[in-house]
């Protein structure tokens, strides 16, 4: 198509690249730990930990997924009200293209909060951020680190492939 050329929008649109959005959450516990779940045998990932979280359904916004997913894999019903405190951009996941991962802070769980996992995670635990170096990560340290800071602190990070810029 030549530069500057007019196209009607819907052939436009189909030009754009397109992106997969996902939807993480960070629970602390009442010592400022970290809540990780580990993927279980046969899934992606298998023996890694990471956040509660996952894809977006068709027509679902970030926050509710949020909301969904933490529900799905951990029992742990979230409030209504949302907070965002990071947004990373991956230029390619597994062969998939770009995907826009959007974290939120779920809160402080309450002592003796029961968690109830789903089929693909085999595991959970709490990790303080001096554990994390030494556990085996679906991503990177400094993203978990720089989502606690912003959870604890109330501020919001940006990322570029899991680093923080």
């Amino acid at each position: 198509m030549p530069v500057g050329a007019w196209v009607p929008r819907e052939e436009w649109v189909k030009t754009q690249p397109q992106a997969l959005i996902a939807s993480c959450v960070v629970l602390l516990d009442r010592q400022g730990g970290v809540l990780l779940l580990r993927y279980g045998p046969g899934q992606p990932n298998a023996g890694d930990w990471w956040l509660p979280g996952g894809m977006l359904d068709h027509g679902e916004d970030p926050w509710t997924a949020a909301r969904r997913e933490t529900r799905e894999e951990t029992g742990v019903e979230l409030s209504a009200i949302p907070r965002l405190i990071g947004i990373d951009h991956r230029a390619d996941v597994g062969g998939t293209g770009p995907v826009l991962d959007c974290f939120f802070y779920g809160g402080t769980l309450a002592d003796g909060t029961s968690i109830t996992l789903s089929p693909e995670h085999d595991r959970y635990a709490v990790f303080s951020l001096n554990e994390l170096a030494d556990t085996l990560l679906a991503g990177h340290v400094g993203t978990l680190e720089a989502l606690h800071t912003a959870a604890t602190s109330g501020t919001v990070v940006c990322f570029r492939e899991g680093q923080p810029v």
